[in-house]
């Protein structure tokens, strides 16, 4: 396995957006500036998100824009057996517990103990932690998550710190509806793959340092962590999602759609009459101003 391994990650909710290429090259971008492997792995774990034929059409926008995979596509929806051996060794770890409560009481447990509305994400405060209420049955199941500061060093955005127990509490990885939750595939995913490097959007950021804590329970190598900037709608100030009906990439004009994304990366055009000749002009600069050898 070469030292570097990277990947990109859609969920099949529909095709790629401007926002999504943005995280796709600078994946992209960092595998090949590092002379390493690049790996798609469709996270279709959220089976009520997932719209037929979306993966084929993501697979097709990227093979257009001249991005190249390498190795066989990954599915989550494929991977059960791997997560339900995951839940079994932790369960035998004693670190794994039933939880009974719902969203609604999540929510009003929080307020109930201070926590304002401002917050980003409702935190769990344990209430199931000792033993489900009487007369009631685990909804979802939850990992112990240790308390005290998970410190990581962001290749973008520098030095990263969350206490996940006081800041999300213990992490839940088989929802209330009975599918995997994406905390849990992911870092099975990651390390079943030989992930060392993830480059993703600055969304997913907080979601870090729960992976790192995970990762140590299952004893999986830590990756290195590049989370890039977000593409923002100029009108309503909402970052482009497929929630919010972004519209697909253009993949008429590939040069044109390529050159736009990297700019939206910080970098200025580069010379490219091709699409071959922009990746890579894209990938010198991106090592350039990454200090890659």
């Amino acid at each position: 396995m070469p030292p570097y391994v990277g990947r990109f990650a859609p969920s099949p909710s529909g095709p790629l957006h401007a926002g999504s290429l943005v995280a796709a090259m600078a994946s992209y971008l960092d595998a090949r500036a590092h002379a390493g492997i690049w790996r798609v792995r469709i996270e279709d774990v959220d089976i009520p998100r997932t719209v037929e034929g979306a993966d084929q059409v993501i697979l097709h926008q990227l093979a257009a824009l001249g991005m190249r995979v390498d190795g066989d596509i990954w599915y989550q929806s494929r991977r059960d057996a791997a997560y339900q051996r995951t839940f079994a060794m932790l369960d035998s770890m004693h670190v794994l517990y039933g939880c009974a409560c719902t969203r609604r009481e999540i929510v009003a447990a929080a307020r109930a103990a201070g926590v304002g509305e401002h917050v980003q994400e409702v935190p769990y405060l344990g209430h199931c932690r000792d033993g489900l209420p009487e007369g009631r049955g685990a909804r979802a199941w939850r990992v112990r998550m240790p308390a005290g500061d998970c410190t990581f060093e962001d290749r973008w955005l520098g030095s990263q710190t969350q206490d996940v127990a006081r800041v999300v509490g213990d992490v839940a990885i088989r929802r209330a509806d009975g599918l995997w939750a994406y905390q849990l595939a992911v870092v099975v995913d990651d390390a079943a793959q030989g992930i060392s490097h993830v480059v993703r959007g600055a969304d997913l950021l907080s979601s870090t340092a729960r992976q790192i804590r995970l990762g140590e329970w299952l004893q999986v190598p830590r990756l290195r962590y590049m989370h890039v900037p977000l593409v923002m709608d100029p009108e309503s100030g909402l970052k482009l999602s497929k929630q919010n009906h972004a519209p697909a990439l253009n993949i008429s004009q590939p040069l044109q759609t390529l050159q736009q994304a990297f700019g939206m990366l910080g970098f200025a055009p580069v010379p490219a009459q091709s699409v071959a000749a922009f990746w890579q002009a894209a990938t010198t600069a991106w090592a350039t101003r990454f200090k890659v050898a």
